[in-house]
């Protein structure tokens, strides 16, 4: 069985990219023990786009979305939203899906059919 990789693509309004990045930072450890979770990064544009990447491998898509309909993906989007409450966000806002943090959020999907990996 072949891994799937989840991108999410956030759309990111200038000079709220370290905003998105210390939400991100907070929520350290809430993927990283899930069931089939094999890889996380976060992504920063560097060349003429708005757009960060939020990149997840996973071993299956059923686990992805084990993952997205459990306890931790709500625990940490809920935290995220507090803390963008705390910030002056509206309600529900700010966690990387809206408010000041991003302004649109997109999920792309694929699945692994290869991979090349430095030696150590």
């Amino acid at each position: 069985m072949s891994s799937v990789v989840k991108f999410n693509v956030l759309t990111v309004p200038e000079g709220a990219g370290t905003t998105l990045e210390e939400r991100f930072a907070k929520r350290a450890g809430l993927v990283e023990d899930q069931p089939g979770f094999e890889e996380f990064q976060l992504l920063r544009p560097v060349e003429g786009t708005d757009k960060y990447l939020v990149y997840t491998r996973w071993r299956s898509e059923e686990d992805f979305q084990n993952w997205v309909n459990g306890q931790a993906f709500r625990q940490g989007h809920a935290q995220a939203a507090a803390d963008a409450q705390k910030e002056g966000a509206p309600a529900g806002h700010g966690h990387g899906h809206g408010g000041p943090a991003a302004s649109n959020s997109e999920i792309w999907g694929f699945e692994v059919v290869q991979r090349v990996c430095a030696e150590s």
